[in-house]
C-alpha cells in the first residue's frame, strides 16, 4: 500500500504578509509540523498548486524551507497564482516535459503519478493545449502498454463542480481532456485537483476524483447563480490517501483542530458506560 498526503493551496506570500486575515506561512507550518508528527510513515506528499499566492520568490524560499522538513520526498505542482519562470528557479530539481511545461512522472508502489501543468499566463483559467495533450497522451500510452495504474494530479478541474464562480475558470479545453482520458487504455485510477478550495468527491466519466480545503483560506459553498462568491475562515485540512491494488481510500484531516480527544467508554450516557455500569452493580450485589 502507498501512503500518499494531498496538500493544496496554501496562497504563500511573502513573509510576514497576511491574505484573507490569516497567515499563509503559519498556516503552512502547522500543516507540515501535523503532517511530520502524524504521518511521517508516508511515501510521499503531493502538493496541487497555488503554492504561492503572487509568485514571489520569497514565497518560494518559505515553500522550499517547509517542504525539506518532511521526512518524504514532496512533489509540487504549479497553480494559476503561481509563476513559471519563479517556480522553476526555487526548485530546479523538479520535472518538465520538452516543452518547458511542468509536466512529470513519479513511478511509485502503487502505479504511475502523472503531474500536470494547467497553468497559462494571463488568466486563471485552466489551460491545457495541445503540447500538452500529446505529453499526457504519450504518457498514458506508456503506462497503458507496461500495464501501470495511473493516477492524475493536477491544479484545475476538467468538469464542473457548480460553484459558478470556479466554473468559469476550470480547464478551457476540458472537451478534449475528456475525449483524451475517456479514448486512452491506460488505467486511470483518481484525479487530484486543487484550485477550488472545498473537499470535494465524485467519479467523474469513470473516473474518481477529490480535492479538499486549502491551506490557508477557502471559497464559500454557494451553489447559487452568482458569478462572485466569498472567501472563508473555515478549518484547512490535509488528505491521507491510502492506495493499493484493490481500493482508494482517503481520509481528510483539520490539522488545526485543538479540541479535546474523548475516551468514549469515560462518557456515563454512552452505551459502553452503561453496560459497565450495570456490569459493576450486579457484581456488588453477589
Amino acid at each position: 500500500m502507498t501512503k500518499l498526503i494531498h496538500l493544496t493551496d496554501p496562497h504563500l506570500m511573502p513573509p510576514g504578509e497576511a491574505l484573507y486575515g490569516l497567515d499563509p506561512e503559519a498556516r503552512l507550518t502547522a500543516a507540515i509540523s501535523h503532517i511530520s508528527a502524524f504521518h511521517g510513515d508516508a511515501d510521499c506528499l503531493v502538493l496541487t498548486g497555488d503554492l504561492t499566492h503572487w509568485g514571489d520568490a520569497a514565497a518560494y524560499a518559505i515553500l522550499k524551507r517547509e517542504l525539506a522538513r518532511l521526512p518524504f520526498p514532496a512533489y509540487p505542482l504549479i497553480g494559476n497564482h503561481d509563476q513559471r519562470p519563479a517556480f522553476l528557479a526555487a526548485f530546479p530539481e523538479t520535472g518538465t516535459d520538452p516543452n518547458g511545461f511542468v509536466q512529470y512522472r513519479v513511478d511509485t508502489a502503487a502505479g504511475r503519478f502523472l503531474m500536470l501543468d494547467t497553468v497559462q499566463e494571463g488568466t486563471h483559467a485552466g489551460w491545457y493545449d495541445a503540447e500538452r495533450q500529446a505529453w499526457l497522451k504519450a504518457e498514458l500510452n506508456v503506462a497503458a502498454a507496461e500495464d501501470q495504474p495511473v493516477y492524475l494530479f493536477a491544479h484545475h478541474p476538467p468538469f464542473q463542480i457548480h460553484i459558478r464562480m470556479m466554473d468559469m475558470i476550470r480547464l478551457v479545453q476540458w472537451r478534449e481532456v475528456t475525449a483524451l482520458l475517456t479514448e486512452t487504455r491506460a488505467d486511470i485510477r483518481h484525479y487530484f485537483f486543487g484550485h477550488v478550495h472545498r473537499p470535494i468527491s465524485g467519479c467523474w466519466r469513470g473516473i474518481p476524483f477529490s480535492t479538499l480545503y486549502g491551506t490557508n483560506h477557502q471559497v464559500a459553498l454557494d451553489l447559487g447563480p452568482a458569478e462572485h462568491t466569498h472567501m472563508t475562515h473555515e478549518a484547512p485540512s490535509y488528505n491521507v490517501a491510502l492506495l493499493s491494488d484493490e481500493l482508494t481510500v482517503i481520509h481528510t484531516c483539520p490539522f488545526t483542530y485543538d479540541g479535546p480527544v474523548i475516551d468514549h467508554r469515560s462518557d456515563p450516557n454512552t452505551d459502553h458506560a452503561k453496560r459497565e455500569a450495570g456490569r459493576a452493580q450486579v457484581a456488588a450485589r453477589m
